[in-house]
């Protein structure tokens, strides 16, 4: 009975089938030789699975191992169309998901009988209410950014680095294109600005990272007269020079030269069919008056364009100096974009994207803490990423020292994403995530592209309903005090009372603040390192 119903009951079956159907293909009726057939190939395959010594489930239970591995393979679509819990965030949740899809194709986005959230749990949080609301007549929510001529006005939401290359040609297209229908921006990412970016139209971020796509030298160093041609387009209205992602911070990226098409060698300026790796760090400064001089350089070749860092915030002393090199060089930075850890990517080491670098809210109330003790929060803006998706979102980030916020899987989500998470293999179902031209022919341009601006707009006017709750006209009135949080079952404080203050201008008076890590470093911190003096 081992025999039959354990281990080897798949090589008994096919065995005895090869016989019965052969038998009755004999007796009977040559059609029987079919299944006979069948019978021989699955024996066939059970006999090389026992003999095979890679895969011990399989040498163990010839063909029924195999279904663990076709189980194994489609799980995650068991889990996502099937088991998956509405709030469970892996990393978006069903609810969370849904709201973009309805919200995209202007389908009312709203939660009949009550919330499904257990607002009695630790860390629950919410945005406080007025009892005289406010009646906002524009929810277009503008924030200015740089200075002179060519500063830019700078929409609330906007969608944050999305590279060609890691998206499609029509998914970047799209992106654009909606971009320009609703007025906001789209980030290159450090894939450089293409063609799709151009075609669609929109206002655009040229993100330039540690390889300098777009504006290299065939040696990888910065080509200045490269830079100056493209930075000087109408369409790109900011320059973002990467230090780091959230995703995988001091990581280079690394695209195979399999997928280093000639189209994609034209756009990143390198050698196509060949490997293309970025560096870990840039190679045009080692210090931080040198990236704040780089900055100052990009401004003049752009035309006098904003130009900002992207970061992810890690040794705190490191980003405490840059802002100290702003005050000793008397050199701004327009803009920094924090990313948070939790952060998205087509791929990353999976330490890296759980345990490397500050999630958001922490460091964005680092940065805004070190900006105002500098007497520079006024001058350098904040952008803020890392899995923002809804308006109150938006309103939480803002709230705690957030001018502006950036997404990119929740837009993607807008156009089509469905959360496949198997966006490193090219296979992406959706179109989105590849460059199979199979694939991502199935994209229709002017309808994703109307999907991106009606998501955008339509968190933009949820976003308009909640300031007016709150008593408010636009998203910079919103302080740390409007946000309540549950420490536990009998204990609630303001985000105010959470977060530790810093007073304008307190680190350049030489005062002690609430945020140890700026009274610890400030003194030992220089424009000519990102070290520590000891």
């Amino acid at each position: 009975m081992e025999f039959v119903w354990g281990r080897y009951s798949g090589l008994f079956y096919s065995a005895a089938g090869c016989m019965i159907f052969y038998s009755l293909s004999i007796w009977h009726n040559s059609y029987w030789l079919l299944p006979s057939f069948a019978a021989v190939f699955l024996f066939a395959l059970g006999v090389f699975d026992y003999s095979q010594k890679k895969r011990a489930v399989l040498g163990n239970f010839p063909l029924v191992g195999r279904f663990r591995f076709i189980f194994e393979s489609i799980r995650p679509e068991l889990r996502q169309y099937f088991w998956e819990g509405d709030n469970d965030e892996l990393p978006y949740s069903r609810n969370q998901r849904a709201m973009v899809y309805q919200r995209s194709k202007k389908i009312l986005a709203a939660r009949p009988f009550g919330s499904d959230e257990d607002q009695y749990v630790e860390d629950f949080n919410w945005l406080n209410h007025s009892i005289n609301p406010t009646k906002i007549e524009d929810d277009d929510f503008r924030i200015e950014v740089g200075e002179g001529e060519n500063k830019y006005s700078m929409s609330v939401l906007n969608i944050s680095g999305t590279s060609f290359g890691s998206i499609s040609p029509r998914a970047i297209q799209s992106f654009s294109a909606g971009a320009k229908k609703g007025g906001f921006a789209h980030n290159t990412g450090e894939g450089s600005l293409s063609k799709y970016h151009q075609a669609g139209g929109g206002d655009t971020i040229w993100q330039i990272s540690t390889g300098y796509f777009g504006c290299r030298t065939q040696d990888g160093k910065f080509d200045e007269n490269l830079f100056s041609a493209k930075a000087q387009l109408p369409q790109v209205k900011m320059v973002e020079i990467k230090l780091s992602q959230g995703a995988k911070p001091g990581h280079g990226g690394m695209l195979l030269g399999a997928k280093v098409s000639p189209e994609i060698a034209e756009t990143r300026n390198v050698e196509p069919f060949k490997d293309v790796i970025s560096p870990h760090k840039h190679s045009e400064f080692s210090t931080p008056e040198e990236l704040l001089y780089f900055a100052k350089k990009l401004r003049e070749l752009s035309g006098g364009k904003p130009v900002g860092i992207k970061l992810c915030i890690g040794h705190p002393w490191e980003f405490t100096a840059i802002v100290k090199a702003m005050v000793q060089s008397q050199i701004s930075l327009d803009f920094i974009t924090v990313d948070g850890s939790e952060g998205g990517t087509g791929a990353a080491p999976v330490e890296f994207t759980d345990h490397l670098g500050s999630p958001l809210r922490d460091a964005i109330v680092f940065v805004d803490n070190a900006l105002i003790g500098a007497g520079l929060r006024d001058r350098v803006k904040i952008g803020a990423s890392g899995k923002i998706v809804s308006a109150y979102d938006i309103v939480r980030v803002c709230a705690i020292g957030a001018d502006w916020c950036n997404m990119a899987r929740p837009f993607m989500f807008s156009i089509g994403c469905i959360q496949a998470r198997d966006c490193a293999s090219g296979h992406c179902p959706t179109g989105i995530a590849t460059m199979d031209k199979k694939r991502y022919r199935v994209i229709d341009i002017e309808d994703r592209a109307a999907r991106a601006f009606n998501f955008q707009k339509n968190t933009r006017f949820a976003l308009k309903e909640l300031l007016e709750a709150a008593g408010l006209n636009h998203p910079s009135e919103l302080n740390r005090r409007h946000i309540v949080r549950r420490l536990s079952a009998s204990q609630i404080k303001l985000a105010d009372q959470i977060y530790p203050k810093v007073t304008d201008g307190a680190l350049l008076r030489g005062e002690h603040v609430e945020d140890e890590r700026l009274n610890v470093y400030w003194k030992r911190v220089d424009k000519s390192s990102f070290h520590p003096v000891n």
